[in-house]
């Protein structure tokens, strides 16, 4: 096969492919092996999901009902594109039987609109607006992959996980903030088997970046020199927005600018150095250095000295989710944290912000008790291994997946630290 991401190479035959593609998740399902011609996204998608503790007979839950649903979509960034959205896909989805589909970055199910008997048939595995398709919560599907891989994809019949999604043939592409390049959700399209073709996995990843330039279009831009915006959460090297281009920081000019952006007032270089560096060896002329790199890359005037601090504004997506914190908005801290802030710098002080950020969220979720939000800690990377956040969870959502988790994490509390379990408390 050409393009790994396509479910059928043209010419192969569909119903064949099924017969095999069923064998291949009997034996998966049983002995945990992977058996060709199961594509290699699809493998390690069924080892994710049985990681998750998803069953194969399960289905998606109705996570949001009614007006907390219309509430949140009417807040959620790809509201503003979806007559975009509903121009391109509508029609498409209408005659041809199919269903539109738009999630968020949890996989829940926004809109699901379509060809009604379609929708009717859709109904009977909550594949409905509210609905969790994350990939953690119900395995393999192509909304559910397509935020967690952050690529566009397409998933054949029995190349879902869950045996009642298996009729269904579906495929999705994740759309960004085009200005952090975060992941805001995915527009999918969902049928039968014709859509098992690679038009349709260039139909959404087309429909996708239509959607991100409308985006682009719609947020206000700010004046050139007027504001910088930090993305430095769930990524080692920061992503900042200066003078109208995106740039892409090294993990040290990332730990730079985090510090600056905390501290407007300023900092010393000698307060800079016992923030950044472990070892005493270090000494003022590497960090002079690395700041004359750092201020070359910025924009002219940006970084000044004596004592080095940034001379506009910044947002961050730490102050975000602190701001957040801060005002009690659990649900909206939670949407804006990608993850531990800058997850492999070992500068004291940003360790010692990542640890303050993740404590005061979890801490956080653990009193709100919403069982959404515990989930989206829980399964997420950062959270898998998390045992106060899990019994939380037991205690709300008490399903035989979860307890079993729970019981798996309370039995290795006892042994030994491993490598996991170092690189969890790394990123907290």
């Amino acid at each position: 096969m050409t393009d790994p991401w396509v479910a059928l190479e043209p010419g192969a035959d569909p119903v064949e492919r099924v017969r095999v593609l069923r064998r291949a998740h009997e034996t998966f399902t049983e002995a945990g092996t992977v058996t060709r011609p199961v594509r290699s996204v699809v493998a390690d998608s069924w080892r994710r999901s049985a990681r998750a503790g998803v069953g194969p007979d399960g289905t998606a839950s109705v996570e949001l009902l009614d007006g907390d649903l219309g509430v949140y979509r009417a807040e959620h960034p790809l509201a503003r594109v979806m007559p975009l959205i509903r121009e391109l896909m509508g029609t498409f989805a209408a005659d041809g039987e199919h269903l539109l589909a738009v999630c968020d970055a949890q996989g829940r199910l926004l809109w699901v609109e379509g060809h009604p008997a379609t929708r009717l048939q859709a109904g009977r595995i909550n594949f409905v607006p509210g609905a969790r398709w994350a990939e953690s919560a119900v395995g393999t599907n192509a909304p559910g992959t397509a935020v967690a891989v952050d690529r566009p994809v397409q998933v054949f019949a029995a190349e879902h996980f869950s045996r009642r999604v298996q009729p269904w043939t579906c495929a999705a592409a994740p759309v960004h903030d085009p200005r952090t390049g975060r992941v805001l959700g995915a527009v999918d399209i969902t049928g039968r088997d014709g859509l098992a073709h690679p038009h349709s996995l260039g139909f959404v990843q087309a429909v996708a970046r239509a959607a991100e330039s409308q985006l682009a279009l719609l947020m206000p831009a700010h004046p050139a020199a007027d504001v910088v915006e930090l993305t430095a959460l769930g990524r080692d090297e920061a992503q900042v927005l200066v003078a109208g281009r995106k740039l892409r920081l090294s993990r040290r000019h990332s730990e730079l600018l985090v510090l600056l952006a905390r501290h407007p007032e300023g900092l010393t270089g000698d307060e800079l150095l016992c923030a950044l560096y472990e070892d005493e060896s270090v000494t003022p002329v590497t960090l002079r250095a690395e700041l004359a790199r750092l201020r070359r890359l910025l924009a002219p005037g940006l970084l000044a000295s004596r004592p080095y601090r940034l001379t506009v504004p910044v947002e961050s997506d730490l102050a975000i989710v602190e701001r957040a914190l801060e005002s009690g908005a659990v649900t909206t801290a939670m949407r804006a944290y990608a993850g531990p802030l800058l997850p492999g710098s070992r500068a004291p002080a940003v360790a010692r912000l990542r640890r303050r950020l993740a404590d005061g969220l979890r801490g956080a979720l653990v009193a709100r008790r919403d069982p959404d939000l515990l989930a989206d800690w829980a399964h997420a990377p950062w959270g898998e291994d998390d045992l106060d956040v899990w019994r939380a969870l037991t205690a709300v959502r008490p399903t035989a997946a979860v307890r079993a988790r729970l019981r798996e994490l309370e039995s290795e509390q006892a042994a030994p630290r491993g490598w996991v379990a170092q690189q969890q408390a790394s990123w907290h």
